[in-house]
């Protein structure tokens, strides 16, 4: 199943608990509190304000019952102003109920408010849920004691407090429970997604290095054997130069894993460490913004440079100037003539200007909407 699909059964299962509970609010305020407020009618000392009050919690539930239609949920302010107009209308009917009749069939609302509260609070942590209640027994509880109680009246309330929490509290503990169990099936799709797509970038990693190693195994195997067997002099030239043209390969292979913000800057970097190494002076300079090449590009953007380093006798100066439509690398070097292969990707061109012994080679790249890999804006100096 997908997270889409996932998240809509999860919407559809909170949406048929939320109606479910409208509906046992609705058959409760309806079908026990309205008829006792118009039995006991002439009981209270101000009908209107008992009427008021069933007003009010009417309305919260015709407030439930529009955002049920609308698929959508109390926002902070609105669950906030429908929690104290409950509260209110409690306090309200407290207020103009007759002495000594707290907890019985007179006492409407107070096992009526209760659930209306809880419509309101269906979605929100349990601990809201129960300060409700508790508030809203306070309340039946204040208006008792004002009237020196017996202890049958204590009696009748405690029992009553029984159904008026209780009852509400077995419907939030079932939604903070159902709550609870959709937030930790969202938390584990999403770490089975990130596993995932972990696994697929280490092995993506894993095919590209195996697939690098074994381009470079053409070239590098055969210079490695050969200094192993003794057929390769190290002290010969040609083969000093074979071995920094490999090392350079090697770091930039090793510098195309790397995560960085321009890699084909990075790679540069790691082909003129070699021949730092060995005591050339090296000069990076890089001006303007440009999409980042693909590798197979990067390499053939690279590979004159690290052949110039590779014969450099002490100073080399390394430009890349880029734009939209035209990336150029450019080496100059005193290394005298060197030898480069063509490139392999289309749109890559080098040019190259030889007096004496210093080389000049520059690399030119037009990209195109298909060769560039993302259209990051990439600057340096």
């Amino acid at each position: 199943m997908s997270e889409a699909a996932e998240e809509m059964t999860r919407a559809q299962l909170r949406h048929g608990l939320r109606l479910a509970t409208l509906l046992i609010v609705l058959g409760t305020v309806c079908g026990q509190g309205l008829p006792n407020v118009l039995r006991h009618l002439g009981s209270y000392p101000v009908p209107l304000a008992q009427l008021a009050a069933y007003a009010v919690l009417a309305s919260v539930l015709a407030g439930e019952a529009v955002l049920l239609l609308r698929r959508r949920t109390w926002g902070r302010l609105l669950r906030q102003i429908a929690v104290a107009a409950v509260l209110a209308a409690s306090v309200l009917s407290y207020v103009t109920l007759p002495e000594g009749r707290t907890s019985t069939s007179v006492d409407w609302v107070f096992g009526a408010a209760n659930w209306v509260g809880l419509v309101v609070l269906l979605d929100r942590p349990l601990r809201a849920a129960v300060a409700f209640l508790v508030a809203h027994d306070l309340t039946a509880l204040a208006h008792l004691v004002t009237i020196d109680p017996n202890r049958g009246d204590l009696a009748r309330f405690a029992t009553g407090s029984v159904t008026v929490i209780g009852l509400p509290l077995c419907v939030a503990v079932v939604a903070a429970v159902f709550n609870s169990l959709s937030a930790a099936a969202a938390a584990a799709r999403a770490e089975i997604e990130r596993v995932r797509v972990a696994e697929a970038v280490a092995e993506e990693s894993h095919r590209r290095r195996q697939q690098r190693l074994a381009e470079l195994s053409a070239t590098t195997i055969p210079l490695l054997e050969g200094l192993a067997d003794g057929s390769l002099r190290p002290e010969d030239p040609a083969i000093q130069r074979r071995c920094a043209i490999e090392a350079g390969r090697m770091r930039r292979l090793f510098a195309e894993t790397d995560t960085v913000a321009n890699p084909l800057l990075h790679e540069l970097r790691h082909c003129a460490d070699v021949a730092d190494r060995k005591g050339v002076v090296v000069e990076l300079d890089a001006r303007g913004q440009w999409p980042t090449p693909p590798v197979a590009v990067r390499r053939d953007l690279t590979e004159p440079v690290l052949r110039v380093l590779a014969t450099a006798a002490s100073r080399a100066r390394i430009a890349v100037v880029g734009g939209a439509d035209l990336v150029s690398v450019s080496v100059v070097a005193d290394s005298g003539e060197v030898d480069v292969p063509e490139p392999v990707t289309r749109g890559v061109h080098v040019e190259t200007v030889t007096n004496d012994d210093t080389v000049w080679m520059e690399v030119r790249w037009q990209p195109t909407p298909q060769q560039t890999t993302q259209p990051a804006a990439l600057q340096a100096s």
